[in-house]
């Protein structure tokens, strides 16, 4: 299997070469890590305490690790981490966030890459959020005896169904797993029908309730309100991981409340750093003065119009949704299938969100059931139930009440993620030699 994969992953690296080619030399667009990635070169590890490698492929998933690796550090504060990642704005947030471990990227899933970064990185435990599985990884981890456990694993119901089409392909790779820590049974059911053993299928809850913040006074939020300018007495609408055509239809809904709400500030924070200008270019098309937080130095500038703001900065979301009145959450008009709508909710703000939201279904179901969100199929709908809640805040309040109660009943789950994983852990007391093998068998290149 391993050279099959090799040659299936040369002919895509093939394909998509001359597309890389243009964005760097036309674009100016980077690839960071590259070469660490293709040759699985990760920084060496000298020494022999415990290591766990956390792999997070992006920020959602890198932020899902901090309530983790908090944890960890507090029950084993002699646990080296590893943290890896596979984009390049993941990586950014990691060496932010995780400053005071080792940040590296994940290899390419080349044989000689996963083998070579395995050598030299000699983790005692490796642990891979929700549900990546690079098999050449996952078949070399488990030969080398390494610990491999997957967490907070979730399977959305339109992914399913597609991999049903590859089972026999996780029948091979899900066993090989000493642990698979799911979000709920449904999941966990989903795991166990592609093909992982029920003996290591555990239920945990989702890692994601337990790192959000429920207190609107919390310093980041109150940091962000005063240098963007925002007024406590002020109503907010933040439309946050939005996507074309998301930010005109919010603006267009806040151009509408305004008209009986005139205080009535409106967020913007695109998905994709890329759309940034895009969207800035937007706003001013149509007629709005614009306060970016990147350019932003404190001044907010004096208008006789209130500034819409654009968030175009990465790792603000989270402290941002504590700022919202009511909260669309993108992603969920178009075909991308919703984003996390947790944050907002947690906060206690009136959330909404479009119909495409199956990334997510699981919560959706249960904020609809309790009553704690609204579904808006489309701009005009969105128009008209901002305008409803800001006509009624009790409904809203009720509303965001029952948001954030569901999330704070859902909170604990990484205190049973850690004690299952406290299972797969070597004692401190074992040889370095037998826990890691040989080290003069590292590669050496």
């Amino acid at each position: 299997m391993p050279w099959l994969l090799n040659l299936v992953y040369l002919v895509v690296l093939a394909a998509v070469a001359p597309v890389l080619l243009w964005q760097r030399l036309l674009r100016g667009k980077r690839r960071p890590g590259i070469w660490t990635k293709l040759t699985g070169q990760l920084a060496r590890r000298d020494g022999d305490s415990r290591l766990a490698w956390f792999h997070a492929v992006s920020v959602g998933e890198v932020l899902q690790l901090e309530p983790m690796i908090c944890e960890c550090r507090s029950r084993w504060p002699s646990l080296e981490i590893l943290v890896t990642t596979t984009t390049a704005t993941g990586y950014r947030l990691a060496c932010e966030r995780f400053a005071e471990h080792r940040v590296d990227w994940f290899p390419l899933d080349f044989s000689w890459s996963v083998r070579r970064a395995l050598r030299r990185v000699r983790p005692d435990l490796v642990v891979l959020v929700e549900l990546e599985l690079w098999p050449n990884f996952v078949l070399a981890t488990h030969r080398a005896g390494i610990p491999l456990a997957l967490v907070n694993g979730r399977i959305s119901e339109s992914s399913f169904r597609g991999y049903r089409r590859l089972k026999w392909l996780f029948a091979g790779l899900l066993p090989r797993f000493d642990r698979l820590i799911a979000q709920n049974e449904t999941y966990a059911a989903r795991l166990a029908e592609l093909g992982g053993p029920t003996e290591k299928i555990h239920v945990s809850g989702s890692i994601k309730y337990d790192r959000i913040e429920t207190r609107r006074d919390n310093p980041a939020t109150g940091e962000l309100a005063a240098e963007l300018g925002i007024h406590r007495s002020e109503p907010v609408f933040v439309a946050g991981s939005t996507q074309e055509p998301e930010e005109r239809l919010a603006v267009e809904a806040w151009q509408q409340a305004r008209q009986t709400h005139p205080d009535l500030r409106l967020v913007l924070v695109p998905r994709h750093p890329e759309r940034f200008d895009q969207v800035a270019e937007m706003v001013v098309s149509m007629g709005h003065p614009l306060l970016r937080r990147s350019q932003n130095d404190g001044a907010v500038p004096r208008t006789q119009e209130r500034p819409v703001v654009l968030l175009d900065t990465i790792g603000e979301l989270a402290a941002c949704w504590g700022l919202a009145d009511v909260a669309f959450v993108g992603g969920s008009l178009g075909n991308r299938g919703g984003q996390n709508m947790i944050e907002p909710a947690a906060y206690g703000a009136a959330v909404l969100f479009g119909p495409n939201t199956q990334n997510f279904q699981d919560v959706v179901d249960e904020l609809l059931e309790r009553g704690g969100a609204r579904v808006v199929g489309n701009g005009a709908a969105l128009t008209q139930r901002l305008q409803e809640l800001l006509d009624d805040p009790s409904t809203a309040n009720a509303l965001g009440e029952a948001a954030r109660g569901l999330v704070l009943a859902r909170q604990g789950a990484t205190e049973s993620t850690l004690d299952i994983l406290q299972e797969l852990l070597p004692s401190e007391t074992l040889d370095s030699t037998t826990r890691h093998g040989d080290p003069a068998a590292a590669d050496a290149a």
